[in-house]
């Protein structure tokens, strides 16, 4: 336990300094993670054996869920909407044809059974979405025809087809006697019924409830997303389809202290995916991938040249999508994590195949960011897909909650050089905005003309710093013994350092030059 528990502490600080340098890289920063898994594992320099399935599932599970609720409460509907119908129709007729497709190609070109062909099929038949979403939001790739939306829509939502369509096989291939219309029908009907009333209750519950304790809706809205997957999945639903319509009931309606919330789960979510990657990566034994890797080129040739691109034509070409976009949803077909957590579903379930299913996929996965993912933003060159006139970020929710204005507050006082000016009259900087002003009980929205009051607490909107990267605030305390005592602030070198706030006992104070420290200051430091 304990060194499952170092291990762990570890992978999480690597992978957190490791985010920034591979933000920076020309190819998806997930394979960083895959890389540093395999640093670790059995074939690499450290040689950790660990060949634990049932844990991994287990972890890369809950992480995918965390994954699929944050994706669908980013997904913004109503900037969707246009294409929504065909991003479902991909999402589910769409994966149904790509896994016949690969089953297909299986079968006839490497040889094996039609079950084993269709398994692998049903596996790999779903996009990535936190692929899709790393590369779209880390390029800044907004696309022509609302397709960036497509794209972040089919990715989110197409797990749950892909993972009913793997339940069927190896129930099939276990021998086990199903109806795969009774469980497609209880899968779904149970996920979606799920989904919605979880997500609606969640949201009633924010509306009305009061929550006392520190970031009490945060834990709140994490309980809710466990709840959603668990609770139809208790009963023969669809967890992951459950999971992402929560997501999206929730993200799409406003209630206070959303954006707290989109901090945190865009922390998890970051987190969660490179835990599963470098999982991936561990869990892989290298030595015994070139057994599977010719199979694994082949079947990702055709998936990117013929698979994927029949099946997008076959779904797209009726709501008259162009050709460049249909080339840009076939090309954006990214494989990824779910499909290695349904290999070792299989594997789990003790099916019987002719190559070692987690080492195939693992290879498919692997081709597919690095080829795909890397070329992706050259393919939307190509295809003049690319929109620079619009901006990725408003294709998800936490645009509207992230915006680059803040807000702060003027207590006016009788001596006020304000007082009794119109607000027409003040000299305020260019970009600096008096939004209201609250005069007792009374807030008032104001004009030109409002006349500036004593005891006024006016509330002005301006542009945040946006080069946070390079700097960030800390305190400290000035003790008996502190070098600064007695100095005026314009006799202080202090470097890169700016005191930009004194806290004096009960008392505020934006120093300047003449700002004498004294002992037990608290120092509100700015560090660039």
């Amino acid at each position: 336990m304990n060194s499952y528990l170092l291990l762990a502490g570890v992978v999480i600080a690597a992978c957190v300094l490791l985010h920034r340098f591979a933000e920076k890289l020309p190819v998806p920063s997930l394979l960083i993670f895959i890389a540093l898994g395999m640093f670790f594992g059995e074939n690499g320099p450290l040689g950790i054996v660990f060949n634990e399935y049932a844990i991994s599932e287990n972890i890369c599970s809950a992480c995918l869920i965390v994954v699929m609720f944050y994706g669908g409460f980013g997904t913004n509907i109503r900037v969707a909407r246009p294409v929504a119908a065909r991003a479902f129709s991909l999402a589910s007729i769409g994966v149904f044809l790509t896994a016949a497709f690969v089953g297909l190609f299986a079968h006839y070109a490497l040889g094996l059974g039609w079950m084993e062909s269709f398994l692998i099929g049903a596996v790999l038949s779903s996009t990535d979405a936190a692929s899709v979403f790393n590369i779209l939001r880390s390029q800044k790739m907004a696309l022509k025809n609302h397709t960036d939306s497509l794209l972040e829509l089919e990715s989110g939502s197409n797990d749950p087809m892909s993972y009913l369509l793997t339940v069927v096989m190896v129930s099939l291939m276990t021998g086990e006697k199903i109806s795969v219309p009774i469980l497609f029908l209880q899968q779904m009907t149970f996920g979606a019924l799920g989904g919605i009333l979880v997500g609606w209750g969640a949201v009633l519950l924010l509306d009305r409830f009061d929550f006392s304790m520190a970031q009490g809706k945060t834990i709140f809205v994490f309980a809710v997303a466990i709840i959603a997957y668990a609770l139809p999945n208790a009963v023969g639903g669809n967890g992951y389809l459950s999971v992402y319509l929560c997501g999206i009931l929730m993200g799409n309606r406003y209630f206070p202290g959303k954006r707290d919330l989109v901090h945190f789960f865009d922390a998890v979510t970051g987190i969660s995916q490179m835990m599963i990657f470098f999982l991936l990566g561990l869990l892989v034994t290298p030595v015994e991938l070139p057994q599977a890797l010719l199979p694994a080129i082949l079947i990702m040739a055709f998936m990117t040249i013929v698979g994927r691109p029949l099946a997008s034509a076959a779904v797209l070409l009726p709501f008259r999508s162009s050709l460049r976009q249909i080339g840009i949803v076939s090309w954006a077909g990214l494989r990824g994590v779910a499909s290695i957590v349904f290999a070792i579903y299989v594997i789990l379930h003790e099916v019987d195949m002719t190559y070692d299913i987690f080492n195939l996929v693992f290879c498919v996965v692997l081709l597919s960011l690095s080829l795909q993912g890397t070329l992706l933003p050259w393919v939307s060159k190509k295809l003049h897909m690319i929109d620079r006139k619009s901006d990725i970020q408003k294709t998800f929710n936490d645009y509207q909650e992230d915006t680059n204005i803040s807000f702060i507050k003027i207590h006016v006082d009788a001596d006020s050089g304000m007082v009794h000016k119109k607000l027409s009259t003040l000299s305020l900087p260019g970009g600096f905005l008096i939004v209201v002003i609250i005069r007792g009980e009374e807030n008032i929205i104001p004009n030109g003309d409002t006349e500036v009051l004593p005891g006024d607490l006016l509330v002005a909107a301006a542009r945040e710093f946006e080069n946070r990267r390079n700097l960030y605030l800390y305190e400290i305390n000035v003790d008996k013994s502190h070098k600064w005592i007695g100095k005026p602030l314009r006799e202080i070198d202090a470097g890169k350092v700016l005191v930009v706030l004194v806290k004096r006992q009960e008392e505020t104070i934006i120093p300047n030059g003449d700002t004498e420290i004294q002992r037990g200051d608290t120092l509100v430091l700015a560090k660039f």
